[in-house]
């Protein structure tokens, strides 16, 4: 299956409801989830606080999982699909994993102006001549999730 057909309201629906339980549970509001054929294979959202592990990024931790779960195959086949474009630690580690794309629903850009700070270096200059990077997909609803967070309560 092309992943053009893929049902992307649907997957990113899906990406939006992990963040808002994210967010729920103490930690930042960030969901992705592994699509192929149109399915969800696997799902993360956001672990930073309650795991006290910098690396529990979703996204990076999903590249972990399909890299140990999935053949190469598999995941050059597999999309993701991102509450939020994914951080430079957690696009890199996506280099490994060789996803056919990312689908993002509030950019690197936009975070910035939530986080208060600069935006960081684009996942698309990351992940260049590896996997795609598409978005914004269901921008409006990703930014209200941002808009309801208290971004200021978790800057160091």
């Amino acid at each position: 299956m092309d992943a053009d057909d893929f049902d992307h309201e649907s997957h990113m629906r899906d990406a939006l409801e992990l963040a808002r339980e994210a967010a729920t549970r103490g930690d930042r509001p960030f969901g992705s989830v592994l699509v192929r054929d149109d399915a969800v294979v696997m799902a993360e959202s956001n672990r930073v606080v309650t795991e006290d592990d910098v690396r529990r990024h979703p996204e990076l931790h999903l590249a972990y999982r399909a890299c140990r779960e999935l053949e190469p195959e598999e995941r050059a086949e597999t999309v993701m699909y991102t509450s939020t474009e994914p951080c430079p630690m957690c696009a890199g580690g996506m280099i490994r994993a060789g996803f056919d794309r990312v689908v993002y629903s509030v950019g690197g850009d936009e975070i910035g102006e939530f986080a208060g700070h600069e935006p960081p270096v684009r996942a698309a200059t990351v992940l260049e001549g590896v996997t795609d990077v598409v978005g914004p997909v269901s921008n409006e609803e990703g930014r209200r999730i941002h808009r309801a967070f208290d971004w200021a309560a978790t800057r160091e």
